[in-house]
């Protein structure tokens, strides 16, 4: 496996970026991860399946920004692919974190995934942080 660079991948729709992506980001990167986030990975002329890959493949773990934006998008949809792809063979890499989507959405959408215990923007970014990285540190990766 390629060497890891990141802590945490970030995985979210554009749409939800300015109010959830950048500040959880900037949470995460002030509790000391390493983060990997598109806005501050890819940038003109950049080939977007090779940087994002790249992410995929180089972070330990993926923190995957569950909303109904999310389930709109092939891209989002893809990413969530490969990070379940790492965790055959049973290790822990998907974060999921739910915004403005319940458990019944999520389970209409992916069975799978509603199957993961999940954070809540709804309990404030603050909160998120706290649960994954203790998630992170309960690993011992």
């Amino acid at each position: 496996m390629s060497k890891i660079i990141w802590d945490v991948f970030i995985s979210h729709a554009s749409e939800d970026k300015e109010e959830v992506v950048f500040p959880l980001a900037e949470l995460l990167l002030a509790s000391g991860l390493k983060v990997w986030f598109d806005a501050g990975e890819i940038f003109l002329g950049d080939s977007l399946r090779e940087k994002i890959d790249e992410g995929l493949s180089r972070s330990q773990f993926g923190v995957v920004v569950l909303s109904p934006n999310f389930f709109s998008k092939d891209w989002t949809k893809s990413e969530l692919d490969g990070l379940f792809s790492r965790e055959i063979g049973g290790e822990k890499v998907i974060l999921p974190i739910w915004h403005n989507i319940g458990f019944s959405e999520i389970k209409e959408r992916s069975p799978v995934i509603a199957g993961k215990l999940a954070a809540s923007t709804s309990d404030g970014l603050g909160t998120v942080v706290k649960q994954i990285l203790t998630a992170i540190q309960k690993t011992g990766r």
